[in-house]
């Protein structure tokens, strides 16, 4: 299981998004701010963030996790496509266009974070 962050200011969105990963454990933030202070107390897998926000955009708060932790997989997700440039300046590692599936975040979190962790187990 993975924990994932979801950071967008659409509650409908996050509720799709949630139900759709539900596999994983999901935490929910309303804005960049609360984005930030989330990662720090929870430290998940993987941050799905939007630009546009109140608060704190996406991309301030995208450099603030990087600052906290430079091997954070943030995930932008945006329907400005011309600011999709900013979040890879920000620190983002991978940016979808809204509206995205399920399925490329499962494709990202499968390539990127559960083939780097270690493998566990006994084997002869």
């Amino acid at each position: 299981m993975v924990k994932i962050l979801l950071v967008d200011d659409n509650q409908d969105f996050l509720d799709i998004l949630k139900q759709g990963l539900s596999a994983h454990e999901v935490l929910l933030a309303n804005n960049g701010l609360e984005g930030v202070e989330t990662y720090k107390k929870e430290l998940p897998d993987v941050v799905v963030m939007d630009i546009k926000m109140p608060v704190m955009d996406g991309i301030k708060a995208t450099k603030e996790i990087i600052k906290f932790n430079p091997n954070a997989v943030v995930i932008g997700g945006t329907a400005y496509t011309e600011l999709q440039k900013d979040l890879f300046d920000a620190g983002a590692k991978f940016v979808l266009i809204k509206p995205f599936s399920i399925d490329s975040i499962e494709k990202i979190i499968e390539k990127h974070v559960l083939k780097k962790r270690p493998r566990t187990g006994y084997y002869k």
